[in-house]
Formats: C-alpha cells, sequence, structure tokens
C-alpha cells in the first residue's frame, strides 16, 4: 500500500543536510513497514533490530554508543555487512533503549556516512530522560499518521478517481454524479474501516467489516496495555478514563472538552497529566480554541479551552462499537454521533497532511470548527455531517473577520459561492 511518507524518506535519503531520523507515531500506523520497504526499494540491504525483541541489543548500546564499536557488532547482529551510503541500519522500538537515542547524536557528528532510522510508538511519554540526554538538532524527527482518505482510494485501485476528485477541488466544478456519490461510498467505508493500515489491508482482502472491527479492537487493547505500561501508577486510571470518555463528549452538541463529563466535580489539575500523556503518544489529537484568527495563530490560543479527537476516526467507531452498516447505510440512528464523528474524520485528515488546527468561538456562542493557516492565509472550515451547508456562525466569522476564503466540508459536491469555498468530505485531504 502506497503511503505518502515514502516521499519525505527518498528526500531526506539523498538530502546534504541528512541526519539520523527519528520515525515517530501511535502504534500501528505502519512505521516498521514504511522504514522496511523504503529499505528494500532504497537501498542494496537493510539491518533491521528491534529492541522489544533482542534483550542483546540493550546491552550492546549499553556497553558504548560509539559507532566505531557498534557498527561491527550490529552488523554480526544483522548477519550482514553495513556499507557506508549502501545500508539502512532500522532501530526499531527504541523507546526502550533512550542509550540508543543518545548514540544518535555521534552518528550525526561522527559517522553521517551511516543511514540511520529508528522508530517508536511513545518517544514523547516513555524515555526517561533522567541519565540520559536527547539529541536536540542531531537528528531529523517526522511523525507518521494513518492512513488518510487518499492513501485509503489509492489502496483501493482508484488512483483515477483520485485525480479526478483533485481536480474538481482546484478548479472548484462539480464532480460527475456517478463518481461523486461512489467517493461518498468510499467515504462512508473510511468512516468504518479507518486508516490503520492492518485494518485497510484486512478490509481489502475479505470486505468483512466484523474481521475489521476484531483488528481494531487489537488495537485498542494494546493502547491500553502502553497506558498500563509507560505510565505511572497513579495516572493509569485517569488516562483510561479519559480516553473512554472521549467518545462521550463527541456525541455532545458543544464538542469542546469538558471535565465535568469524565466523573462529577472532575477538574482540570486531576487530568491534564492523563490528557498530555494520550496528546504525547499519538493516540489523540488535541485542538485549542484560537482566541483571535491572527497570526501566529499559536500566540492567540486558550490553553484552557480545547477539544480532543481520536486519531483515528475506525478506532473511534470501534470504541463506540458502533455498527458498520449504521454508517453506510446512514441510520438515523445516529443522528447525535454523526457530526463529533465527522468533525473528528476532518481532523484526521488536517493532522495527516501536517496542519496545526484550532477553533474559534464568539462571545454570542458562534463556533466555527477548524481555523488552519493555508497557503498563508488563516482559512475557517465548517464542518458539516450532510448536505445542509447552512452555516451561521461561519458567516458570523466572515463578516467579523473577513478570511479571503472559506471552506464548507459536507456532502455537496464541489463548487464555490460567496466566498466560501465548498469541499465534499471526501475530498478533505486535499485541504
Amino acid at each position: 500500500m502506497y503511503r505518502k511518507i515514502m516521499e519525505y524518506l527518498t528526500e531526506w535519503r539523498s538530502s546534504p543536510y541528512r541526519k539520523p531520523l527519528i520515525l515517530q507515531g501511535a502504534r500501528q500506523v505502519g512505521k516498521t513497514y514504511s522504514i522496511l520497504e523504503f529499505g528494500r526499494t532504497q537501498y542494496e540491504n537493510v539491518a533491521y533490530f528491534n529492541f522489544e525483541t533482542d534483550p542483546l541489543l540493550v546491552k550492546t548500546f549499553e556497553e558504548s554508543i560509539d559507532p566505531g564499536y557498534l557498527i561491527p557488532i550490529l552488523s554480526r547482529m544483522s548477519g550482514q555487512t553495513i556499507i557506508r551510503e549502501k545500508t539502512l541500519i532500522v532501530l526499531d522500538e527504541v523507546q526502550l533503549c533512550e542509550r540508543a537515542l543518545t548514540s544518535l547524536k555521534y552518528f550525526c557528528e561522527n559517522a553521517p556516512e551511516y543511514h540511520i532510522i529508528v522508530a517508536g510508538s511513545l518517544l514523547g511519554v516513555a524515555v526517561n530522560r533522567e541519565r540520559f540526554s536527547f539529541p536536540v538538532g542531531k537528528v531529523d524527527m517526522k511523525t507518521l499518521h494513518p492512513m488518510d482518505m487518499e492513501e485509503f482510494l489509492l489502496a483501493c485501485g482508484e488512483s483515477e478517481l483520485v485525480g479526478q476528485i483533485k481536480g474538481c477541488f482546484q478548479n472548484d466544478t462539480p464532480m460527475p454524479a456517478v463518481l461523486h456519490d461512489a467517493a461518498l461510498t468510499f467515504y462512508r467505508q473510511y468512516l468504518v474501516v479507518g486508516g490503520m493500515p492492518d485494518c485497510v489491508s484486512k478490509y481489502l482482502e475479505t470486505r468483512d467489516f466484523i474481521l475489521v472491527r476484531h483488528t481494531q479492537d487489537m488495537v485498542l487493547q494494546s493502547y491500553l496495555n502502553d497506558m498500563s505500561k509507560y505510565n505511572s501508577q497513579n495516572e493509569i486510571k485517569k488516562t483510561r478514563l479519559v480516553y473512554d470518555n472521549i467518545t462521550v463528549q463527541l456525541s455532545k452538541k458543544n464538542t469542546r472538552f469538558q471535565y465535568k463529563l469524565i466523573k462529577t466535580g472532575a477538574r482540570a489539575a486531576e487530568f491534564e497529566n492523563a490528557i498530555e500523556w494520550l496528546s504525547l503518544s499519538g493516540i489523540v489529537t488535541r485542538i485549542y480554541r484560537v482566541e483571535q484568527p491572527k497570526k501566529p495563530l499559536e500566540n492567540y490560543r486558550d490553553i484552557d479551552s480545547f477539544k480532543t479527537y481520536v486519531s483515528d476516526v475506525g478506532l473511534l467507531c470501534a470504541k463506540k462499537d458502533i455498527v458498520a452498516e449504521d454508517v453506510i447505510y446512514l441510520s438515523s440512528e445516529l443522528d447525535d454521533f454523526k457530526g463529533g464523528m465527522t468533525e473528528n474524520y476532518v481532523c484526521c485528515q488536517l493532522t495527516a497532511n501536517e496542519y496545526r488546527s484550532y477553533y474559534w468561538t464568539s462571545e454570542r456562542g458562534a463556533e466555527v470548527d477548524f481555523i488552519i493557516q493555508r497557503e498563508g492565509k488563516i482559512i475557517p472550515l465548517e464542518v458539516k455531517s450532510a448536505d445542509n451547508t447552512k452555516a451561521k456562525s461561519l458567516n458570523v466569522y466572515m463578516d467579523t473577520h473577513k478570511p479571503q476564503y472559506a471552506i464548507k466540508l459536507s456532502t455537496k459536491n464541489f463548487g464555490f459561492e460567496d466566498g466560501k469555498k465548498t469541499v465534499p468530505l471526501y475530498a478533505a485531504f486535499c485541504v
């Protein structure tokens, strides 16, 4: 399955400023597969090491982190010669050996001719930095997210449809009705399957939503296990409470995160560490309210008002135990949840395309779902789960702040009218 990360990795390989690369992201987003596929196609050989399955590896790095010492030993352990420029060295589950992270500094300074990528699922939260320093400034860093809608369509063999979608987005011209309906069908399938590569693969092989759900449940269980393994004892229960509560928050008309919905009398001080853990692990995405839509947006964020979204919309459906047919056939029983689910989907697409998103509210209660900086302009995005594109809040925003244009995401076809660019939900990746 094609992943956009391949383009970044290819540029990294040929860059004269290349440093050792840290590829991070939540579990099961395809880090190892992407790296090994990249190594298979771009290098003569790959020397792969896994700190989780090879305890001797940790001892090796504890003995010395000098590249001159490590290279011969790693060559012997992998059973192949590690050659400068021609071998890709891969260190997986690196969060289990902080000493290996520190070694990247010396690979950068003393052995830049070796190409090395390390991968880890919980680098933001699992590494204890009391003994060894993180190699600040000596590494390149990249985060891999679940597959977005474009990657899902390409995996389904729909490259022509992707091209048509991109053309219509660029020119604000409606898709032919047949193609529009077909793309909406793929969009609803994506809501159920999500972007975890293993889930997408299972779906394409079997078209069996029950098997996909089983795979998603296993991913969710691995997240729960990580909450116990890489968390302090008194934070485990709080972290699980917050994670379980996110689906409840998204079912509310106001999707802003509310501590009182976790439990009666809950306060920020009690749960802020748990939310930070989930955010750093890549399991959830947190977006803040922006008080004024001005550059730089980060300067105007309200740290006390935010929304949380699950990192993958398929996992959201699995957590909520939503039946696939209810999503595919637009069951009215999901009416209370459709808005939050659609917002979560759009957030996933924006995050996968490396936007830092915010939301906006007025003093009188108008709310715009997402505020982003696109092509140097601050753009508001309004999200609707159906073809009802009446957007009173968006109109309030436009009257107040006069953006160059706005984007409305719904099930309506492409178009542009009154300064609003109408984009079907299946094309959110184009943004």
